[in-house]
């Protein structure tokens, strides 16, 4: 009876490994990519260049019938670029990444000031914090990381500001507030804003880069200005000044 049921697990696990080879390696990214079974348990090695590969290859897997589990130990190749330059053009890329795009519940045609999402980046595996207006800006700018070259791995710490009627009316009066205002109208010509806005139950929170420490307090001095705003915390950096940490 045990040789019999041997028989049949070493069957279940060819066919598992069948199908993982005919519907999830079954992409020319993956053509460098094994995968073993064992008990019902798919082991995947090898190497794929970007990470968002290794991400959509363990779904693909997943969705194999009878698997009991994914050892994913598949590593993202691709070329090795230092931390900072990698941070450097991650920054620039999400902050960019959703220009142009609108809300139907802010209804305001660009949604990219209330974004304000952090990188950090430590051999190779980025982690993004900081705040996004909604869950479709918080997925983009995991895409964007997941999509990059030299990006081994993405820890996903944004937080999904709560929705608020109340808040989207602070956001907006806050924007008008800040570039309005004559001597900081000049950020409002970059598409990226580079003043970005975050609001949360009232309380305001102000990030980016500014030129000089004047436009960093013009700003939350507008920001103050507001009716409704509980509290304005400038975490505005000025532009050649040391980070605070």
């Amino acid at each position: 009876m045990a040789a019999v049921a041997q028989s049949a697990d070493a069957g279940l696990d060819n066919q598992i490994l069948a199908d993982v080879q005919n519907k999830a390696l079954n992409k020319s990214q993956y053509k460098d990519v094994k995968a073993t079974v064992q008990n019902g348990i798919v082991n995947l090695t090898g190497t794929v260049d970007v990470y968002s590969q290794k991400e959509d290859l363990d779904k693909r897997v997943h969705r194999i019938k009878n698997i009991k589990g994914v050892e994913n130990e598949v590593e993202v190749a691709g070329p090795e670029i230092p931390d900072a330059q990698l941070q450097d053009k991650l920054i620039k890329a999400i902050q960019y990444d959703r220009v142009g795009y609108s809300s139907g519940s802010l209804r305001i045609q660009d949604v990219t000031p209330f974004n304000a999402i952090g990188v950090r980046v430590q051999n190779g595996v980025v982690t993004l914090g900081g705040h996004a207006y909604g869950p479709v800006d918080a997925d983009s700018a995991v895409a964007v990381a997941s999509n990059m070259k030299g990006v081994k791995d993405v820890i996903n710490e944004i937080q999904v500001d709560p929705v608020s009627p109340n808040d989207d009316r602070i956001r907006i009066a806050v924007y008008r507030a800040v570039y309005g205002f004559p001597s900081l109208n000049k950020y409002a010509i970059d598409p990226g804003k580079p003043i970005r806005i975050s609001v949360q139950n009232g309380n305001v929170t102000l990030y980016g880069v500014v030129i000089n420490q004047g436009d960093k307090d013009a700003a939350g001095i507008r920001a103050n200005s507001v009716p409704g705003v509980f509290k304005v915390t400038n975490n505005l950096q000025v532009a050649g000044a040391p980070e605070k940490q």
